[in-house]
């Protein structure tokens, strides 16, 4: 977890340390009683209230609770939570405070009953006490942890249980872990996986907000030496118990017992079958640049790392030819080192490399690579001059070895989703497309008038087209004559390439025209990327060195997908 720097608390707490509350005595244990005569002056729910700030915010007051969580080290939280084991009749009123105070102002454990003394306090949203000016251990209690279960109900609000102990006694899915190696967190949902609204009919986004929790390490290191297991997403955790945080705009579970993951969402070793005599791929490789320290690997080891993962990912696809995108744009320097390297795995020239004709500006283009034994190009290579295209198409007829029905594939990496223009028709327009969506749109349209126009023989529009399965980019081509094979062939639990912020969703698509669509013998994802935590990627600037393996596990950010064709004729 990220924490904001508190010097200020800290050098308050500092001061009121150096006050003792009460008179020493010779006897610890009649000091003790002495302080523990002072009462109470306010109940946890009186201080938590009813709404999402504490209506004592600024008052200095006095609370009786039992330790339920012990964070007090300066690389946690430094701090704990304590409850109130005797709840108020109102519901809407929290029962447990979370108490700014470190090693250094009085050290508890879970299960003492204190009595604290300190300032109500919104720290970020977060109700605590800070500064403590007090901290009396008076005997021990016990608190049980509260079984609550996700999804929050409409118009209720995780508000109601901060700082409480809590357990969840439904399977929780892992549905983010993009922050597992920096900061220690996953989100996990009820329900199963959480999607993206635009990439499939009736996915709410007030829905998957209710549906997720952020499970936290209680930890201020960024890199911590000591990890939360490594999972995947889609793997189911039970029994999740902690206490309930808050902090840079989400509630954050912190374990008070270690979680135990199922595997519900294994490796796969290869592709589901796609069948075909023809087999056919799309694969952002994230950033192959042999160009170091750009955009792509810092160094020479870097690069080997990353070479090793797309090496062993396009061996598994094997397919006979594989549309590429986020390939550095130096001519055919970066494209031909990554066809040498996989023709020193599988043999030499089994794949070869197209050369675009016209790659564009960008730093990045796309490519195809081929196996000269399975296919032969019809004609030269194509592209398009036409500016919308910020980093245009590459367009390649192929038949099969020896003749038989040809195919095109026009392969694609459309505007991205970032950076983000204030105004116009590519600013975010608040509909769950994000920005740059009107370019995209045109996008499809140029492509669907390049097929018109130059009458490309049963085309195959595929790569990383930004756009999700229900957005308008697709919804253009579909309306043009073109069948995404995804949505015919892939389980709706199983279609998803990508995860962004915790929702899953296909940003990488094949779409094949009408005649063409009769000859496609099947279509999978290959989940070898968006379920893996990016901390078993090629990078060594964070990442434990020994959790690196020159497989196809994180490869990409991006699942590859393959599709396959019964071509008539050829061989």
């Amino acid at each position: 977890m990220q924490v904001l720097s508190r010097a200020s608390l800290a050098a308050a707490v500092a001061v009121c340390v150096a006050l003792p509350a009460v008179p020493a005595a010779a006897d610890p244990a009649a000091g003790a009683s002495t302080a523990c005569a002072t009462p109470a002056s306010h109940r946890i729910a009186q201080v938590q209230g009813a709404g999402d700030a504490s209506p004592l915010a600024g008052q200095t007051v006095r609370v009786e609770g039992v330790v339920t969580a012990d964070f007090q080290r300066s690389d946690q939280l430094s701090g704990f939570f304590l409850q109130d084991p005797r709840p108020d009749a109102d519901p809407a009123t929290s029962e447990g405070l979370f108490a700014y105070a470190g090693e250094s102002v009085k050290d508890v454990k879970v299960g003492d009953r204190v009595l604290i003394t300190g300032t109500v306090t919104e720290y970020n949203g977060w109700t605590e006490l800070s500064p403590v000016t007090a901290v009396d251990v008076c005997g021990t209690g016990r608190v049980e942890p509260l079984p609550y279960r996700l999804p929050v109900a409409p118009g209720a609000s995780l508000e109601q249980v901060e700082n409480m102990l809590l357990t969840f006694p439904q399977p929780l899915t892992v549905s983010d872990h993009y922050n597992l190696g920096r900061y220690g967190e996953v989100t996990l949902s009820a329900q199963g996986r959480l999607f993206q609204p635009t990439d499939r009919p009736g996915v709410d986004a007030a829905a998957n907000e209710r549906r997720a929790l952020l499970v936290d390490d209680a930890s201020t290191r960024e890199n911590p030496a000591t990890l939360p297991p490594i999972v995947r997403a889609g793997d189911v955790a039970r029994g999740v118990t902690g206490v309930l945080g808050y902090g840079f705009g989400s509630y954050r579970l912190q374990p008070t017992e270690p979680i135990a993951y199922e595997s519900a969402a294994p490796r796969p070793a290869r592709p589901a079958p796609v069948g075909g005599n023809v087999t056919v791929a799309s694969f952002n490789t994230l950033n192959w640049f042999t160009t170091l320290g750009s955009r792509g690997a810092n160094n020479a080891e870097e690069q080997r790392r990353q070479l090793a993962k797309l090496v062993s990912a396009l061996k598994g696809l094997d397919a006979d030819a594989v549309a590429l995108m986020e390939v550095e744009n130096n001519g055919q320097t970066a494209l031909q080192a990554l066809v040498d390297a996989v023709n020193a795995e599988v043999g030499a020239g089994t794949y070869a490399a197209l050369a675009h004709p016209y790659p564009g500006t960008d730093a990045i283009q796309v490519g195809i690579i081929y196996k000269p034994g399975k296919l032969t190009p019809a004609g030269a290579a194509m592209s398009s001059q036409d500016p919308v295209f910020s980093r245009p198409p590459l367009i390649q007829t192929f038949r099969r070895k020896g003749g038989g029905q040809p195919f095109t594939l026009l392969v694609n990496h459309l505007k991205s989703k970032g950076g983000c223009p204030s105004s116009g028709p590519d600013a975010d327009q608040g509909d769950g497309q994000s920005c740059w969506n009107a370019t995209r749109v045109a996008q499809a349209e140029a492509l669907l008038g390049i097929i018109e126009e130059r009458d490309l023989p049963n085309p195959i529009v595929l790569g990383d087209l930004n756009a999700y399965g229900e957005e308008d980019p697709i919804r253009t081509l579909e309306a043009g004559g073109l069948a995404g094979v995804t949505k015919r062939f892939v389980p709706a639990a199983q279609r998803y390439s990508y995860l962004f912020d915790g929702l899953a969703g296909e940003l990488d698509h094949a779409l094949v025209g009408r005649q063409l669509l009769k000859r496609v013998s099947g279509a999978t994802i290959w989940h070898i990327n968006a379920d893996e935590p990016r901390i078993l990627d090629y990078n060594t600037e964070f990442n434990p060195p020994d959790l690196y393996r020159p497989d196809a596990y994180r490869s990409s950010d991006h699942d590859p997908l393959l599709i396959g064709l019964n071509l008539p004729g050829g061989r």
